[in-house]
């Protein structure tokens, strides 16, 4: 058995996003195998506890939240270096563009080995690229970045990240919370029972592409079609106004933050992922689990994910194939059912 590592994991936690579930999973899973594991949550200048920290402490991993104003990077420099010292780690793991790029220097002058996982890049506004061009340039000094799909081993690579010291290492998925059985899942969501429900569950940001789900629903209105979408963020308020305006304000439930979503998969007939760019999203892996017939955009690291062979793969920006899809899963449940267990 090798010895035990102290190792501290940096990460800003959102109150939406994958990262943070991987995050939760490798923390978790090294304290069980024996490993000294802390976290460090830079929070902001509010305790951020659920859902993110908490499950942690259950699982009795080592929590330190930083609870700091916006932009003090040298109060939150000092604050690793403090923890760092006490800690006294072997590796440093940063999640996420403001650990990369703020705290990992730390680390490196300190001596301490440093590792990143790159969990994805959303591009978007110029001030957004330009956080994703430090991102990349910080990433280059880091001892070993994990990248969670071959799409992102290529951007790391033409990033200037030395190859040698990219690992490809997908996302995985772990069951924590079992899902609620079909019934039990729409009774508690109060949904009716001569509907075809489809989700869409994720961040309301533009790389996610709510907005490409919401055009495909606009095609789709001669089915008895419910939809539901399970997340929050900057965008949500445009979103619904755009809903409304397409005479969806009917069809289209807004749920917000759903905590253990993934428990309610059940309920739904099918799983729409609309993103313009991805990692490996673990929306996906919860579908699987739960068997819920699957459709998605072929971007980054979903077709490695899934095949034709197990779900509707279809060209991101195209509310036409989305929508044409989505149909298909509607006309054909056996087929789709038969995917969904492939």
């Amino acid at each position: 058995m090798p010895e035990p590592l102290v190792v501290i994991h940096v990460v800003a936690p959102a109150k939406v996003g994958g990262a943070d579930k991987v995050v939760q999973n490798l923390a978790i899973g090294h304290n069980r195998r024996g490993h000294d594991i802390h976290v460090i949550a830079i929070v902001g200048q509010r305790e951020y506890d659920d859902p993110f920290l908490s499950p942690l402490r259950d699982a009795g991993v080592a929590v330190i939240p930083i609870a700091l104003p916006p932009r003090r990077y040298l109060r939150e420099r000092a604050e690793i270096r403090m923890l760092a010292g006490k800690l006294q780690p072997d590796v440093v793991h940063t999640h996420g563009y403001r650990p990369d790029v703020v705290d990992g220097v730390v680390a490196r002058r300190l001596g301490i080995c440093t590792i990143s996982t790159a969990h994805g890049f959303t591009g978007g506004d110029l001030k957004n690229r330009f956080y994703e061009w430090l991102q990349l340039r910080s990433l280059r000094r880091f001892d070993a970045v994990v990248a969670v799909s071959r799409a992102l081993v290529h951007r790391l690579a033409e990033g200037g990240v030395a190859r040698e010291r990219i690992v490809l290492l997908p996302n995985a998925w772990s069951p924590t919370t079992p899902p609620y059985d079909r019934g039990r899942a729409r009774s508690e969501l109060e949904l009716e029972s001569d509907r075809f429900h489809a989700l869409w569950i994720g961040r309301l940001s533009r790389e996610k592409g709510a907005d490409v789900f919401i055009q495909a629903l606009t095609g789709l209105k001669d089915l008895p079609i419910r939809a539901s979408i399970i997340g929050d963020g900057a965008e949500r308020s445009r979103l619904q106004a755009h809903a409304r305006q397409q005479g969806l304000a009917d069809t289209v439930r807004w749920w917000g933050l759903l905590p253990n979503a993934a428990r309610y998969l059940k309920a739904f007939d099918v799983l729409v992922l609309s993103s313009r760019t991805e990692g490996t999203p673990l929306t996906l892996l919860e579908a699987m689990a739960a068997g819920v017939p699957i459709v998605a955009t072929a971007v980054g690291g979903v077709p490695d994910m899934i095949s034709l062979r197990e779900a509707f793969l279809v060209p991101s920006e195209s509310p036409q194939a989305l929508g044409d899809a989505i149909r298909d899963v509607y006309q054909n449940s056996s087929a789709a059912a038969q995917r969904a267990r492939a």
